[in-house]
């Protein structure tokens, strides 16, 4: 009885924090529906594991849903976009003059695998302050807000990720 007092708790802690979210997911997407959509089926997702397991910092698995949401959707519509244009033979053309050679495509996948396994070796706050900064166009002042640090630690959480990542990638 005391885990379920606790989960609810957790869970009402981190609804308020729902604008926030909203916010974050509109900057990876780039459209306020869509982060609304984003942050309605990770609360969905956060309910269902709630409801499987106790979770210890629901709000950062909460972010995390959201983040790999948002991502997803960007990608999906970039796939779609290149898939779903009205003239046929137009697309087709465009599809075949944009496609890679396959080096250039192995290039870019080891590059995007690299980097993947930087982010992931950077501390939680710091990934965060990169993706938001760095994919997500967010403001400096933004990222301080959602992390609830200061402007200049926001700043050197940024550029210690970044660095990370270009040690990484070289």
């Amino acid at each position: 009885m005391k885990d379920v007092k606790r989960t609810r708790l957790q869970f009402e802690q981190v609804v308020e924090h729902r604008r926030g979210l909203v916010h974050y997911a509109s900057r990876i997407t780039g459209d306020r529906d869509h982060a609304e959509e984003v942050v309605q089926e990770a609360y969905l997702r956060l309910g269902e594991t709630a409801a499987k397991r106790l979770l210890e910092q629901p709000g950062r698995y909460l972010a995390r849903i959201v983040r790999n949401l948002a991502l997803d959707r960007v990608w999906r519509a970039r796939r779609e976009a290149n898939v779903f244009v009205a003239d046929g033979e137009t697309a087709l053309a465009a599809v075949v003059a944009e496609q890679p050679s396959p080096e250039e495509e192995v290039l870019s996948r080891d590059e995007y695998d690299r980097l993947s396994t930087a982010l992931a070796e950077l501390p939680e706050r710091t990934r965060i302050a990169v993706e938001m900064h760095r994919f997500g166009g967010a403001k400096l002042r933004e990222v301080a807000e959602e992390l609830g640090v200061s402007i200049t630690v926001a700043h050197q959480l940024v550029t210690e990720g970044v660095a990370h990542c270009r040690a990484r990638l070289r």
